[in-house]
């Protein structure tokens, strides 16, 4: 049976949990903190959400299994794609819990349910696993089609996150085709702090921009993870780069290109050119 849109809505909406939630998130934020596992398993080295592929991996080998459970075909090969789909479900739900700890509330609570589905599937399959090394074949073929069922509720909630609440979908929108062709009259440099990122707009969209110096920098205000405002972030350097931090989540992106340099962000900011008039006038147009 597929959860109804009311369902879903409550389950945005109930607030039991919501004080383990932030218990918990804030301690595997705590724990991880930024660096390089971290940003491995938000994906950033890959541009987009590690945890949906890895999941696919596992959910491909559980659905191939019922495949050959109905076919009653080689049981030995059952066995390997139940063992294959557990073996990669620890790097998945890895993936998916980082994100899940940078996540807003209201996906956080959905998120939970989509966890607690998936532990059942995986204690359902090791059941099967460990009931087919036994000679108990039918019963591990039971185990395996309600594990199927299980982790069929958990892809429909995951597909819930990612689509409806849009998480791991990249909120910076491409201002390309926004903006009319040449260059756009932004502000005067005067105007601009020296080494504080302000917000500006071109039109109606929503720009942070950089001075440093005579040089100043400009991206898409709205960060890519989930739209936080980088005009209110910190100015950092990695690498001998300047950078921004997102104040919601610590999204870093290079201010030069809006490249990510650590999570949970994998999209880069939408990035700006930028010259300096002879009058002191700050013009911009997309970086091609």
């Amino acid at each position: 049976m597929v959860p109804s849109p009311e369902f879903l809505r409550g389950l945005e909406r109930t607030t039991t949990l919501d004080a383990p939630i932030r218990a918990i998130s804030k301690t595997l934020r705590t724990r991880l903190g930024p660096g390089r596992l971290r940003d491995m398993l938000h994906g950033v080295p890959f541009g987009h959400p590690l945890h949906p592929a890895l999941a696919m991996v596992s959910l491909g080998c559980w659905v191939s299994t019922a495949v050959l459970d109905v076919t009653k075909a080689d049981p030995r090969a059952s066995r390997a794609l139940i063992a294959t789909g557990l073996g990669t479900a620890l790097p998945t739900a890895a993936a998916g819990i980082t994100d899940w700890s940078t996540l807003h509330l209201e996906q956080q609570r959905v998120g939970v349910f989509h966890a607690l589905s998936n532990l059942a599937a995986a204690a359902l399959y090791t059941g099967s696993l460990l009931m087919r090394l036994g000679g108990r074949e039918r019963t591990g073929r039971v185990l395996a089609f309600a594990g199927l069922g299980a982790v069929s509720i958990g892809g429909f909630l995951g597909g819930h996150l990612a689509y409806r609440q849009a998480a791991g979908a990249n909120h910076a929108e491409s201002v390309g085709h926004l903006t009319l062709l040449g260059w756009h009259d932004l502000c005067l440099l005067k105007d601009l702090p020296d080494g504080r990122p302000v917000r500006r707009q071109l039109g109606y969209i929503d720009l942070v921009v950089l001075r440093l110096g005579d040089t100043v920098h400009v991206l898409a205000d709205g960060c890519s993870h989930l739209a936080g405002p980088l005009h209110q972030g910190r100015v950092t350097v990695e690498e001998g780069e300047p950078c921004i931090v997102c104040p919601w989540h610590g999204s870093t992106f290079r201010v030069s290109d809006g490249s990510v340099v650590h999570g949970p962000a994998t999209s880069p900011q939408p990035a700006f050119e930028t010259r300096l008039r002879h009058d002191g006038v700050v013009q911009v147009r997309p970086a091609m």
